[in-house]
């Protein structure tokens, strides 16, 4: 008898466990509006639930706040579990200061939604990454370049366009007319070089990313991120930067700047860490994903401005574990792991997801200047728990 009920008891703790997994693998957090992120703040459970080392967030979360003096907001997740959220100044959940280039990142994204939904004709034009970017962009005509001309989309999103790379120091901002080339100024009209031969990492480039989603959409770059990728994951904060045109002929289009709360940031990642699902709805398509994981070209000399590997760039995202090596600047990436995705910005601004360890973090500031991002990511990794290790509190 008494074996019996151990036994009952034994399968009833692997229902349990099951159920659980279960639970873990379909989560999906609701908006902030309706609870939001599920949250663990009880050591036990942090280390038990979501496998983290409560001791190394406590000390990251002392890094955080001695890393730089800026306001900012700060989430780690693991296990779909908010383990660690550090804010200073700035609301983790609706303060939406700019994110400068994890613009980039979320630009990107939208356009790979926009190239899905065009193979389905849902959309005004037909658009794959290896087409001709300027094809989608009326805008741009008269080129003010003829060599634009061969500069496909995913040229574009991994910074080997030739477009007004960040280090020959152009005004980095509109109207589009100084953004097309439009205005003499020789650093926007003439290409740094001669499209996939190099890396220049270009803001400029995914200026131009915004108008190709715009003119194969029908639809603002704006509205159509809002629509199809903020709302279905349950985002609820964002705004975007609108250019004037600096002439009749350009009109007044949003780019892809835009601010955004660090929950809200988690959400993108998140989405992305699930293969681009979200609860039941393909949200970004799986093979844009799964792109990412590597680099999208082919050139090898190091990117212009930081002197980075330029295999780190891939559709729109980085590579943060290809960082290290001869090319690179800012130390080794040592324990980051070769599946990480992340995009950094300006300001210490974050968002980066780690499928291997299913790991989450995002920061948000509104500001400028560097920051030890990989660190960041770095230290979080590092909380995660070895399987088979022991946390003692």
């Amino acid at each position: 008898m008494r074996t019996t009920k151990l036994y009952l008891w034994i399968c009833l703790i692997c229902l349990a466990a099951t159920n659980v997994d279960a639970e873990d693998a379909g989560y999906f957090p609701p908006p902030e509006s309706e609870g939001g992120w599920r949250k663990l703040e009880k050591v036990e459970e942090i280390s038990r639930i979501a496998g983290m080392d409560p001791e190394k967030l406590n000390g990251l979360k002392q890094w955080l706040l001695e890393s730089d003096d800026r306001n900012f907001a700060a989430d780690v997740i693991r296990h779909g579990h908010l383990v660690l959220e550090v804010e200073r100044g700035n609301s983790a959940k609706n303060d939406s200061r700019r994110v400068a280039s994890v613009s980039k990142a979320v630009c990107a994204t939208v356009l790979a939604i926009a190239s899905e939904r065009s193979q389905h004709e849902t959309t005004m034009k037909k658009m794959a990454f290896e087409d001709l970017a300027f094809e989608f962009i009326p805008q741009s005509q008269p080129l003010s370049d003829p060599r634009k001309a061969q500069i496909t989309i995913k040229q574009l999103l991994n910074h080997t366009s030739g477009i007004t790379p960040e280090a020959v120091g152009a005004r980095n901002q509109g109207p589009w007319k100084h953004v097309l080339g439009h205005d003499d100024d020789p650093d926007t009209a003439t290409l740094a070089f001669d499209p996939g031969t190099a890396c220049g990492y270009s803001t400029f480039a995914l200026y131009h990313a915004s108008l190709v989603c715009e003119n194969v959409t029908g639809k603002p770059y704006d509205q159509f991120a809002i629509e199809s990728l903020f709302k279905p994951i349950g985002c609820e904060h964002w705004w975007f930067q609108q250019f004037e045109g600096g002439g009749d002929k350009y009109g007044r289009h949003p780019s892809h700047a835009m601010g955004m709360p660090a929950r809200d940031l988690a959400r993108i990642a998140y989405c992305m860490l699930h293969s681009g699902r979200w609860r039941d709805k393909q949200v970004i398509p799986k093979w844009f994903v799964e792109e990412t994981a590597e680099s999208t070209h082919n050139v090898r000399t190091p990117e212009m401005r930081w002197g980075h590997n330029p295999q780190m760039f891939s559709h729109g995202w980085q590579l943060p574990a290809l960082l290290a090596g001869k090319n690179d600047n800012n130390g080794s990436s040592n324990g980051i792991p070769a599946d990480a995705r992340y995009k950094p910005g300006s300001g210490g601004q974050l968002i980066a997801f780690v499928p291997s360890l299913d790991l989450v973090i995002t920061r948000q500031t509104g500001g400028s200047g560097p920051w030890e991002f990989e660190e960041y990511l770095r230290r979080a990794c590092a909380a995660v728990i070895e399987e088979g290790s022991t946390v003692h509190k």
